[in-house]
């Protein structure tokens, strides 16, 4: 009895080795391709669930379902316009072919050398048939601010964008894609993720920002200065008319009140001979206190000046 129930304790191990090493799990993020002796058998096995499998001959090879990322490294390269510049790139790629993928690569890791080798190659001759504004600018309709806009124009022309950046990756994705279509990778999407200038570009590009800054400085302190000179120049003019103004008021009152003078003068001198002769007589008196005084004359006893001193001295 011992003998028998240690052997079939035996025979149930065995069974449930065999199970094991039978049977398979295929997760739902994931595709089972079985291989014998290096080869694929089969077709490839994506639905979920237990599945069987020859033990000890057949290998379970596990490939991703799910959408995977590529993020290369940044690589400096020139533009259509000789300018160095250093492109990041990111890429979502999935296996769409699980048979053709394993048979060319095998792993993710191999994927992504190859991935690493088609995407640089397409964006580096992207980039390489493109001047830089097309890299830098996302897109050909976009508009600047007004204000800067103003001021750019005033500084420099900047450089239009006849496609964008959008466009070029549109280009680079269908270029690679068909490259990584027979190795059972399908190319979802790529994306520039930075663009950086190379050092001694970079240092060009600072020295002229700041000559533009300089320049619009300049451009706003001279609008000032002129500003300022109007200002002064109306202000001068506003004084002037103010004083000319003042100066005809005054001219025009102090004629308004000569004229009212010399009429009450009329009236109270010319009411008699006696009062003429009154105002007469006064108006010399005026007048050789006027020319008398402190002047030295040289007249003729005959001259109109001694009119009154003759008469009084008769």
């Amino acid at each position: 009895m011992k003998y028998s129930f240690a052997l079939l304790l035996v025979v149930l191990l065995v069974l449930v080795f065999l199970t094991v090493c039978a049977t398979y799990t295929v997760r739902e993020t994931e595709t089972v391709i079985l291989t014998q002796f290096g080869r694929t058998v089969g077709e490839p096995v994506g639905e979920p669930g237990l599945h069987w499998r020859t033990p000890f001959v057949q290998e379970v090879n596990r490939l991703e379902k799910r959408v995977l990322e590529f993020d290369g490294l940044a690589t400096e390269m020139p533009t259509k316009d000789k300018t160095y510049i250093s492109v990041d790139t990111f890429a979502r790629w999935r296996i769409g072919d699980p048979a053709a993928f394993f048979l060319a690569l095998r792993e993710e890791r191999t994927a992504i050398s190859r991935l690493e080798d088609i995407i640089g190659s397409e964006v580096r001759a992207a980039v390489a048939n493109n001047e830089l504004i097309e890299i830098v600018r996302s897109d050909k309709g976009r508009v600047l601010p007004p204000d800067v806009q103003k001021q750019a124009q005033t500084v420099t022309a900047l450089p239009v964008a006849k496609r964008g950046r959008l466009e070029i990756q549109k280009d680079i994705l269908a270029a690679a894609a068909i490259k990584l279509r027979p190795l059972g990778i399908e190319l979802l999407d790529i994306q520039i993720k930075r663009v950086s200038y190379n050092g001694d570009v970079l240092q060009r590009v600072y020295q002229r920002m700041t000559s533009e800054r300089i320049q619009i400085a300049q451009r706003f302190r001279s609008e000032g200065e002129g500003e300022a000179a109007r200002i002064l120049g109306k202000k001068e003019r506003d004084l002037l008319k103010i004083e000319s103004e003042a100066y005809m008021a005054v001219q025009r009152t102090r004629g308004e009140a000569d004229a009212e003078a010399t009429r009450i003068y009329a009236e109270a001198y010319d009411k008699s001979p006696q009062s003429r002769e009154l105002y007469k007589f006064l108006k010399t008196m005026d007048t050789y206190r006027t020319v008398l005084s402190g002047t030295n004359l040289v007249l003729s006893t005959d001259s109109e000046l001694f009119r009154m001193f003759k008469h009084s001295a008769k």
